[in-house]
This record gives structure tokens, sequence and C-alpha cells, in this order.
């Protein structure tokens, strides 16, 4: 500021605003959840929403596992069925995840869609899907995914790229004719939802949170705190 007052003082430093990563204010209001006392439909509803706005794998959720002892883990797999009964995902029954169900057979879900600004948690036990539904749900997967679960020793070590490849080719070569069939160690799980939770962002980090409590065959809503 040459020749005028105050000449070479500064106006005082200002913090820089912190990035904006979510929007506080104007949220526009999604479709409500007060419209139906059934969380299973409200969330049916709320997957297509997601099938048509998130970029990639509008089905993937985190699934929380624990040992007897209560350490807990946790990873993400896609959702692979949903009904009246509970939420369904397939796995190799030797994985860390699969062991841990086997020895603990309760579980958590979680699904975070970004696009629509809303999640859902799941809570309760688990049960092995029937032998029909595993043998339908493979049938339906594409060849080489059919042969990396054969090939796969899933969460134990890997010596290399290399293994696996050879492991899927071998295999290949084994199946090279006709149906592949489903290995032993490969089949699914149901989460049977005791506590669903629905929670919608709102302005000001006043969220809306529903949690649906499992009686009997129906349920019993009350709102939390957010």
């Amino acid at each position: 500021m040459a020749g005028g007052r105050g000449q070479g003082v500064r106006a005082p430093c200002r913090p820089a605003a912190p990035p904006r990563y979510r929007r506080q204010q104007g949220v526009a209001q999604m479709s409500g959840i007060a419209t139906t006392e059934d969380p299973i439909a409200i969330f049916e509803a709320w997957l297509a929403e997601a099938t048509a706005s998130e970029p990639n794998d509008p089905n993937a959720v985190c699934l929380a596992t624990a040992t007897p002892e209560g350490l807990p883990s946790a990873r993400m797999v896609l959702l692979k069925g949903v009904d009246r009964r509970g939420f369904v995902f397939y796995t190799n029954l030797e994985s860390r995840k699969g062991t841990e169900l086997a020895a603990n057979p309760n579980a958590a879900l979680c699904f975070h869609w970004k696009s629509l600004q809303r999640s859902v948690r799941v809570e309760g036990p688990v049960e092995p899907v029937s032998a029909a539904e595993a043998d339908a749900y493979f049938a339906s997967r594409a060849r080489t995914s059919r042969l990396g679960a054969w090939a796969s020793k899933q969460s134990r070590p890997l010596e290399s790229r290399f293994a696996l490849e050879k492991a899927v080719a071998e295999y290949g070569l084994r199946y090279a004719v006709g149906e592949i069939p489903r290995p032993p160690h490969w089949s699914g799980f149901r989460v049977l939802p005791r506590r669903i939770e629905l929670w919608r962002d709102m302005p000001f980090r006043l969220h809306e949170r529903r949690l649906f409590h499992r009686e009997g065959e129906g349920w019993r809503m009350e709102m939390l705190y957010p």
C-alpha cells in the first residue's frame, strides 16, 4: 500500500475455512420413511434408489463379525438377497468371516449411500442359507468367478499373484467341460435382523435416526437423538 496510512500493516490473519465435505443447509427432502412400519420394505425402496444413483456397487455393505472372545473385524461384502427373513451374502466358509461366524453366529451390517445421504444398520444372528439357495446363486456367477471360488484359499497367506492365477488355470482345465460345481467350502449366510436403524442426513447435523426392534412378526419403532 504505497504512500498511504497503514503502510505495511496487514489485515489480521483468518484461519482458512475448513473444506465442506457435506452440505449443512438446503438438504433436499428425501422420500419419507414414516410411510410404513416395515423397515425391510423401506430398505428395499432405498436400495432401488441407490441402484439408480450410486456409481458403483449400491449393494456394497460393511460386514462386522467377532470372535467368541468379542474381538471384532469388518470388511466389505456384496448383498446378494433380501427378503422378510433377512439379508444374504456369500463367502468362502474357511475365510476369517466364515470361521468367525461359525464360532459366533452374530453379525452387523452397515450400508452407506453417499449419493442419497442415507445409511442403514442391521444387527442380528446369522444362519446358513440352504444348499439349494447357494447352488442357485453360485450357478448365476460368471465362469471365472466360479473358478476363483475353487482356487482362492480366502484369508490365508498368498505366496504370489502367479500362484493364484495358476490355481485358477488348473481348475479351468479340471472343469473345462460341463458345469462347475459349487465348492463344499463356499456358501452363504443370512443375517436375521433384530435391529434395523434407518439414518437420513438432515441440516446442521440434526440427522434423523429411526430404530426398529423386532417384536414377534412385527416391529417396534423409536426415534434416537442424532
